[in-house]
């Protein structure tokens, strides 16, 4: 498959989704300001690179999402969560959150995807209203949390941590369930992990996804602080 080379004079322009290679690779280059940053994610693509390699787009087959609606919490998260052990808080510490996802060690990752660049470029997003985080605080101690960008009824995960005991679960599982109450369609998890497939995500082929986006971006955004 060939790999697309992207425009720096028109950012929002991309390749269709489904010239994608198996990995998900679709192009490469471009740029991270916020109208590329918005125009690929409601074509259902994400940056996805390492420091010191140049942009690299994604638009991975099949799709890891999950419904609100089908959201499972199992029994003993369950339990944490009825004893409320974090204050889960939304878009207060923005930045504090993303810097988290970058600091934490991963099994099988040597060093981050979230650069520098990266998280400038979600900052801007968060000012625009349009990134948000989700925040598990013990008293004044940030414990854990995840972010994400909103479009229409569309919540795009991108990447979570914790520093306690079930602190991004509980953020997350309280999250959804409030996505649910405000009708968002779907969560995108991207790619399968062993959390998101606890709570319920499952494998979407790229044409449903994107027929899926194409319906929760017909809904307004609910943008600014979600605080």
């Amino acid at each position: 498959m060939p790999l697309y080379l992207l425009s720096d004079d028109h950012p929002e322009l991309f390749p269709p989704p489904a010239r994608a290679d198996k990995s998900g690779l679709l192009a490469v280059g471009g740029d991270l300001r916020p109208e590329r940053l918005l125009a690929a994610y409601s074509q259902g693509i994400f940056p996805w690179y390492s420091e010191g390699d140049p942009i690299l787009w994604h638009s991975p087959n099949p799709r890891f999402v999950l419904e609100p609606a089908n959201l499972h919490v199992g029994r003993s998260l369950r339990k944490a969560m009825n004893k409320r052990p974090y204050d889960v808080r939304y878009d207060t510490a923005f930045e504090r959150v993303i810097a988290a996802c970058a600091q934490v060690p991963r099994p099988g990752q040597d060093g981050t995807w979230i650069t520098d660049d990266m998280q400038r470029a979600y900052v801007t997003l968060h000012t625009l209203g349009f990134a948000h985080s989700v925040e598990a605080w013990a008293g004044d101690t940030l414990v854990g949390g995840f972010y994400g960008v909103s479009l229409g009824a569309a919540f795009f995960g991108e990447s979570m941590f914790a520093l306690a005991p079930d602190a991004s679960k509980i953020a997350f599982a309280t999250a959804v369930e409030r996505y649910r109450e405000w009708g968002f369609h779907f969560v995108d998890c991207q790619v399968e992990t062993e959390h998101t497939a606890r709570f319920g995500a499952e494998h979407w082929p790229r044409p449903r996804f994107l027929a899926a986006l194409g319906r929760a971006l017909k809904e307004p955004t609910r943008r600014g602080s979600w605080s």
